[in-house]
C-alpha cells in the first residue's frame, strides 16, 4: 500500500493506473501496462496489453480526495477482479479505498509482510 500511495503522489496531479497481481490470496505486484495514458482527470489502461497472469483487480489514483468511483471506474472494476483500489489525495493510509467488481466498498486488510527480491523475477 506505501508503494501505490507513493506512486500516486508522485504522478499528481495525474493519475496513474496499474493492475493488482495477488499470489496465495495476498497482493504482491501492481503491473503497469504500456500504452496507459494519464492525464489529470483520468488514466486509460490497454487491458489488450494485459500479461497472461491472473488479475486480482486494478488500482488507480484520483488526483482530488474524491475516492468515490466513477462510471468509467466501474466499468473497469467489472472487468479485471474483485479488488480495485483507488487513491485519492493527500494519499495517506486514511486516503484510499477498494471496492468489488460491482462498486461495492470492501475491506481490504494490509499486511506488513517483507516480499524477496526473487519474487518480483517471476514476472520476467
Amino acid at each position: 500500500m506505501e508503494f501505490i500511495l507513493e506512486v500516486s503522489r508522485s504522478s499528481a496531479p495525474k493519475e496513474f493506473a496499474g493492475l493488482l497481481r495477488a499470489e496465495d490470496g495476498v497482493i504482491k505486484d501492481v503491473i503497469f501496462l504500456p500504452g496507459t495514458e494519464s492525464t489529470q482527470v483520468s488514466a486509460v489502461l490497454r487491458l489488450y496489453m494485459m500479461p497472461n497472469v491472473s488479475i486480482a483487480g486494478s488500482v488507480h489514483s484520483h488526483p482530488t480526495s474524491n475516492i468515490n468511483p466513477s462510471r468509467a471506474d466501474l466499468a473497469l472494476f467489472a472487468r479485471v477482479g474483485g479488488y480495485n483500489i483507488i487513491a485519492g489525495a493527500p494519499y495517506n493510509m486514511r486516503s484510499w479505498r477498494c471496492y468489488d467488481s460491482n462498486g461495492q466498498s470492501r475491506v481490504l486488510k494490509v499486511l506488513d509482510i517483507e516480499f524477496d527480491d526473487e519474487d518480483d523475477l517471476s514476472l520476467l
